[in-house]
């Protein structure tokens, strides 16, 4: 302990000098990391409102997320080729404006088709923005020389807990729907925008370097270049689009323990408790909160262990706390294992964007296209699955699938790196 502690000492007295300009773009690419959070979860919240006024049963109202995020898997699919034409900072920025676009369709709604349409919308300019941050994020922690990957995901998490909190507290004082979303309209959609004058210049691969030559960079799976021959689908050989398929699964079950609080928490505190509707919008606070503090430490943390012992570390974490919550179910325990399971996923999306980016074999820009694609998978199948179960059951017994989730985050997080940060340096 004392030599790690010497070594972590050693090394930040030897980091670079950061620009000016590269830390402005990094408050940049965090601001709409912020944003992006805030915006949509600020809805959330609402969920139960609009559920109650369209008069949808929990098999439709599951349906209708469940759908949303097909917006996602088809738009995923273009994000490269946009990033690769018009840069990743473009790209974000302008549909971050247009999910503040779409997430006012989602206040107003008034139908089921109306919600469906609006969430597939919302969830496809999403996708985008979430695909082209990350990159242009891993092009300012390339000039950083250090992993800030779990910070810019911290940023967004924070986003997320203020969203929440403004959408519990509109609910709680009865704000119109609609005056809620024009708000968020203006205010993120003009804050997104202010943000693209201090994003890196220049074209997305001007920072790439070889995975050792950057002491944030940890491999997945820690394997050689792969061979030029042989199959080959999306300029990646059958070995790396494996590996790219095995990081998109991890995401695939922390993405389902996200949307475990972000769907249904609400719904969970009001039905389970009959909890006012502050109260109600604390289970996804909870969450939200407790993986705001676990992506804010997350890069010290997996600088020591590593992201494979991370990521199982918060697999038993989530599945725990959870198991509590529903075993003993009270609105303390309830909010306890819903923070539980956000701080068990917090490190999980950092470090499969930053492994798939950095994964050898595999074209700029593909491998955060590929997981990220994979990640709104599971926001897809998910909801629907759960609503089901919830009314053929109870909600508080189709919530056992997040301890599930975790079974698969500690199957699937062998593929990530063993070594720290300052071991891979």
């Amino acid at each position: 302990m004392t030599v790690n502690a010497h070594a972590s000492s050693t090394d930040d007295s030897l980091r670079p000098t950061v620009p000016l300009s590269v830390r402005r773009a990094r408050w940049a690419v965090s601001l709409v990391f912020f944003l992006n959070g805030a915006s949509f979860c600020a809805i959330l919240p609402r969920y139960p409102e609009l559920v109650e006024s369209i008069g949808l049963s929990n098999t439709a109202f599951g349906l209708a997320v469940g759908i949303g995020p097909l917006g996602g898997l088809l738009a995923g699919l273009f994000a490269a080729r946009l990033m690769s034409r018009f840069g990743s900072a473009r790209v974000s920025v302008l549909f971050q404006v247009i999910a503040s676009t779409s997430h006012l369709a989602i206040y107003i709604s008034g139908s089921w088709l109306w919600l469906t349409c609006s969430l597939l919308l919302a969830m496809a300019a999403d996708a985008i923005t979430d695909i082209s941050m990350n990159s242009h994020g891993m092009r300012v922690e390339r000039r950083y020389r250090r992993s800030i990957m779990n910070s810019y995901h911290g940023w967004w998490s924070l986003g997320a807990v203020v969203g929440g909190l403004l959408g519990a507290a509109c609910a709680q004082l009865g704000l119109p729907l609609w005056i809620q979303g024009i708000v968020g309209l203006f205010l993120f959609g003009a804050l997104a925008a202010g943000s693209l004058r201090f994003m890196l210049p220049g074209h997305d691969s001007t920072e790439r370097a070889p995975v050792g030559a950057v002491g944030a960079a940890s491999s997945a799976a820690e394997v050689p270049t792969a061979a030029p021959t042989g199959f080959r689908l999306a300029g990646m050989s059958l070995r790396a689009l494996g590996l790219v398929t095995a990081l998109g699964m991890v995401l695939v079950f922390a993405g389902s323990t996200e949307d475990a609080g972000s769907t249904w928490g609400a719904l969970f505190m009001k039905d389970t408790f009959a909890a006012t509707p502050f109260l109600a919008g604390m289970a996804f606070v909870a969450l939200q909160g407790a993986q705001t503090i676990g992506r804010f430490t997350g890069d010290a943390v997996v600088d020591r262990l590593g992201d494979r012992a991370t990521a199982r570390l918060g697999g038993v974490v989530a599945a725990t706390g959870m198991s509590i919550a529903l075993l003993f179910p009270s609105p303390a325990t309830a909010l306890f294992g819903f923070a539980a399971a956000g701080w068990g996923v917090a490190t999980l999306f950092p470090a499969a964007y930053r492994a798939a980016d950095d994964l050898p074999g595999v074209p700029h820009g593909v491998g955060i296209t590929v997981v990220g694609w994979f990640a709104r998978l599971g926001f897809f199948i998910t909801p629907p699955v759960i609503g089901a179960l919830a009314d053929a059951l109870t909600l508080r017994y189709a919530l056992w699938m997040v301890p599930m989730y975790a079974v698969g985050i500690l199957v699937f997080s062998g593929v990530l790196s063993t070594r720290s940060a300052k071991a891979g340096s």
